[in-house]
């Protein structure tokens, strides 16, 4: 069976990150934008960081330039602006697309565990959400709207003890 620590990616800062080292924590993979109406949920990504990262939480943004062009910039001009603007600790990761034929195989394992609306697997738009357990499955996909805030109680399920 496939899980998240199946997968490797990179930092936008170019480095090898096996995601199996998340082994034993949740985590909360995130396409992201720069220049998107929901841009400002960097805000509320962080603040989930920050309260949840010592119980075990990992926040994986991951830059995509794939809806209106709303992330043209560098990884090194992505990494600034996310630190400047949102004050941004969790982990950014290097720029992928999320769907199509270059699409991240980890981006193509996430949506055929968890579609969209109707069954859909296609991500429809920037800051498309997925939480994962302990285990590195799949627990739920949350829509662009959903406001980081308004996954806290999923989070906060997914980190208790067994």
């Amino acid at each position: 069976m496939t899980a998240l620590q199946d997968f490797h990616a990179k930092t936008i800062a170019g480095q090898d990150f096996p995601l199996a080292d998340l082994q034993g924590k949740a985590v909360l993979i995130v396409n992201t934008a720069s220049a998107c109406g929901f841009t400002p949920q960097f805000a509320g990504l962080q603040a989930l960081h920050e309260e949840y990262g010592p119980q075990g939480l990992v926040v994986l943004g991951f830059p995509c330039n794939q809806f209106g062009s709303q992330d043209p910039g560098s990884n090194e001009e992505i990494g600034a602006f996310c630190q400047a603007n949102y004050g941004v600790s969790f982990t950014m990761m290097d720029k992928v697309e999320v769907n199509g034929a270059q699409a991240h195989p980890l981006f193509q394992w996430l949506k055929a565990q968890a579609p969209g609306l109707l069954g859909s697997e296609g991500i429809k738009w920037n800051f498309t959400k997925f939480l994962l357990n302990r285990q590195g499955q799949v627990v739920k996909r949350y829509a662009p709207l959903d406001k980081p805030a308004s996954l806290a109680a999923d989070i906060a399920a997914v980190l208790k003890p067994n």
